[in-house]
């Protein structure tokens, strides 16, 4: 059999490949909520599996590791969450708590190999070769009472101008002419040092300090890379896992718009373009004088062109190019600016091949925001949000590892694998996920329709249901709580008059010596 025909999916469930204590043929099935594990992510699981095990034997999972995975999963779908409470709730307490964690956190599951070889298999099972790599970066806001989670620092945040506690990662997308979905991870945490000197430096800023006066920038540290250095490292394993695939382009936002990593991205997959927004503030070498970006843009404006964005919808917008010596670059880039319809000032965006045509590298550079919609889609349907409590390095990375998982899942799944193959919009991820749940609720009516014994099928279900989602006691309600005497008592009223007495004494002869000192 073909490693790839594990991704047509079949409706049934493979009984023996459970392991005893999560599910046993032999005893009856406890009714979950959720059913049985959607059949499309068990053909994904143990097409994966094949994948991660036939160039390296030492990567296999053993059977209750996969149906674990292909329970988590399902999960994620049907609850929206990586919390394991929800899971023993959705599984009426087929699976526990602790058990479930207890994999997360000690099984000898190959983590790493997970999301390489998903990504693998997807991109082999529809032919793809050629694709476009996106980095962006994310924030993810938590309580400042979570101490035990990793790579918490204070972020910066852009809505309000002032900082939050949370996570920040920073992600590889491939876009392909067929498919997206994201093909690396990393958590970002600044050195302790620089996050003190940054801090420091806003400081004496303000004061107006002279910058030769304020302490020096600290060196890096090697435990603790840049958010480039970082991106660096996601496109050189990409390089090394996915060497089938042929990069056309690297795109960045602002941030990675530097030399060094615009040089370093492109001589990674041998001088390939690399689009990157570039500061208005920057200085351009216009003959022989320096002028700076906007300034630039605002004397040089475009003409008016044709635009598809991100081939659908059509606009016409000002967008003009020159092909220029960037400064902190010490080399010429291709500058182009481009201003919407409600944009005051142009963007400028720079490329390192300078042989691409204008509206190529305009039109190009829309796929950027697709990244956007999947950093969306992922903490809105894919698990990723302020449940994930997972401690410790391990506990965090395991937990996205997780929710990753679930995008390439919805790519083998029947409906969309019909819209794929006839070259079809895709479906969405949530549309997948509410017809997952559906799948779901339908399962649970069929078993019990079809059962022997449909009365004590539904006699167990309804005692699972009460058990997990039993009632809690509220504090909104005084019952059998003691709420107080609230009530005058009787024989203090005597003790009133004399205060009373009392006050109005002291203010008798307050008054007194008022008159008389006037």
């Amino acid at each position: 059999m073909s490693l790839y025909d594990g991704l047509r999916v079949s409706s049934g469930y493979n009984h023996q490949a459970s392991p005893r204590g999560l599910w046993s043929p032999d005893r009856l099935e406890p009714p979950m909520m959720l059913g049985k594990p959607a059949p499309f992510v068990r053909a994904f699981v143990e097409t994966v599996h094949a994948a991660m095990r036939a160039p390296h034997p030492s990567h296999a999972m053993s059977a209750m590791q996969r149906t674990w995975l292909v329970f988590c999963v399902t999960a994620v779908l049907i609850t929206h969450s990586m919390c394991w409470a929800r899971f023993e709730r959705a599984s009426l307490g087929t699976y526990a708590l602790a058990a479930l964690s207890w994999m997360c956190r000690h099984s000898k599951i190959p983590w790493d190999q997970l999301l390489v070889a998903s990504v693998r298999i997807i991109l082999r099972h529809h032919r793809i070769t050629v694709g476009t790599l996106v980095i962006d970066d994310t924030n993810n806001p938590r309580s400042k009472s979570a101490k035990a989670l990793a790579s918490l620092y204070k972020l910066r945040d852009t809505e309000s101008a002032g900082s939050l506690w949370g996570h920040s990662l920073g992600f590889l997308f491939l876009v392909t002419p067929k498919i997206s979905l994201p093909v690396g991870f990393v958590f970002y945490q600044p050195a302790p040092e620089l996050s003190a000197w940054s801090k420091q430096e806003r400081g004496l800023k303000k004061q107006g300090v002279p910058q030769k006066q304020r302490p020096p920038k600290p060196a890096p540290h090697p435990q603790y890379p840049s958010k480039e250095q970082r991106a660096l490292d996601l496109l050189e394993a990409f390089k090394v896992q996915q060497p089938a695939i042929r990069v056309h382009c690297i795109m960045a936002d602002a941030l990675y718009g530097t030399v060094s990593f615009v040089d370093s991205a492109s001589a990674i997959f041998g001088g390939v373009q690399v689009l990157s927004h570039i500061r208005s503030k920057q200085n351009l070498r216009v003959g022989k004088r320096l002028q700076p970006v906007a300034a630039y843009c605002a004397t040089h404006p475009g003409t008016p062109q044709r635009l598809r964005i991100r081939g659908g919808q059509e606009v016409v917008a000002p967008v003009g190019s020159a092909r220029l010596s960037v400064c902190s670059h010490r080399t010429k880039r291709f500058i182009v600016a481009i201003k919407d319809a409600e944009e005051a000032s142009y963007r400028s965006l720079i490329a390192s091949d300078l042989s691409w045509r204008t509206l190529d590298i305009v039109q190009g550079h829309t796929l950027r925001w697709l990244v956007e919609v999947f950093m969306q889609d992922w903490k809105s349907y894919e698990g990723w949000s302020p449940l994930t409590k997972q401690p410790s390095d391990e506990g965090a990375r395991h937990s996205v590892i997780l929710s990753l998982l679930v995008d390439p899942s919805l790519c083998v799944h029947a409906d969309q694998q019909r819209q794929l193959k006839n070259h079809l919009p895709a479906y969405t991820g949530g549309s997948l996920r509410a017809h997952v749940q559906g799948g779901c609720l339908v399962e649970i009516i069929d078993d019990l329709l079809s059962s022997d014994n449909p009365q004590e099928i539904l006699k167990h279900f309804t005692q699972a249901l009460h058990k997990v989602f039993a009632c809690g006691r509220s504090k909104k309600h005084m019952l059998q709580r003691p709420l107080g005497r609230l009530e005058p008592t009787p024989y203090l009223k005597y003790r009133v008059d004399e205060v009373l007495r009392h006050m109005h004494a002291c203010s008798i002869r307050a008054s007194a010596i008022r008159i008389w000192t006037i």
